[in-house]
């Protein structure tokens, strides 16, 4: 049995979908301009709010640059999705319906990892480097503001990328799973509109579910569908160093590799199961 190099087909991937978007270079400079218009309208958003509140909910500790940390870790994961899953989860259920599943099966090559990564979104860079930078100026205002500045040590900079990894991750695994439910669904179009109305609860701090309503979805979106994780957790390493709320901080920070991991490990499972019941379009 052939033994792939997965870089060197993950590298020929990107190579490939380059070519592709260099080709059509009109269509990829307005979906870069789309992208970009979207960040510049949430940013003047906050923009608006941070103007009238000082703090997102009193003793959070979500003021203007933490948030804008977090906003910026949103934008990084968010681009992150995009560019590597997003449209390849997308296409999954036009491999079933066109038959082109059956190349995919025939490759010596692992299919979750082909169906899941065979085109890169270029489009989302800018996203990302948006994302960056809006990060570089909100840790930078964070350290030197004259009142309560943060300290940021090397092990905050090493975990953070740690953290961003287990996000992307458990979003990747909700979205295959979702995608892998086409073999038996078909075209199932309301499930991505289910998994980016679950998503929303990821864009926002935690703190600000509380309550007898808000309480119960911090819990299930923390503990059974651990989608709050994925920037909360990324968000607070920086912004809140062992700040506000140590315990809760620590607590987090260890569920997220082991939500990453069950998330992952049990989408494996779905795919492995729906690709059972898959019937051969010549069959």
């Amino acid at each position: 049995m052939l033994r792939a190099s997965y870089l060197g087909v993950f590298v020929t991937f990107a190579k490939n979908s380059l070519v592709r978007d260099m080709t059509f270079r009109t269509n990829f400079i307005i979906e870069c301009i789309s992208s970009l218009s979207w960040i510049a309208m949430n940013l003047g958003f906050y923009l608006l709010v941070f103007a009238h509140v000082s703090m997102i909910g009193p003793e959070t500790g979500w003021g203007r640059w933490e948030f804008f940390v977090f906003l910026a870790t949103t934008w990084i994961v968010n681009a992150l999705v995009e560019m590597l899953f997003m449209n390849n989860c997308e296409e999954f259920s036009e491999l079933i319906r066109t038959g082109r599943l059956d190349f995919a099966l025939l490759k010596p090559i692992d299919t979750q990892f082909l169906v899941s990564l065979q085109r890169i979104e270029w489009s989302a860079i800018p996203n990302l480097i948006a994302g960056l930078s809006l990060l570089s100026i909100s840790l930078w205002q964070l350290t030197t503001r004259a009142v309560d500045p943060i300290a940021l040590t090397p092990a905050v900079f090493l975990l953070y990328p740690l953290y961003i990894m287990c996000g992307v991750t458990i979003l990747y695994s909700l979205m295959i799973s979702l995608a892998a439910t086409s073999i038996w669904l078909g075209r199932n179009q309301s499930l991505y509109d289910f998994w980016f109305y679950i998503t929303n609860f990821s864009r926002y701090p935690m703190e600000i579910y509380s309550g007898s309503f808000g309480l119960p979805l911090q819990v299930a979106f923390t503990y059974i569908l651990p989608v709050m994780l994925v920037i909360n957790v990324p968000a607070r390493v920086l912004a809140q160093p062992l700040g506000y709320n140590d315990a809760m901080t620590w607590r987090l920070g260890l569920l997220a590799p082991v939500a990453a991991a069950i998330s992952l490990f049990l989408s494996r499972k779905v795919f492995a199961l729906a690709l059972k019941s898959y019937r051969s379009a010549s069959s």
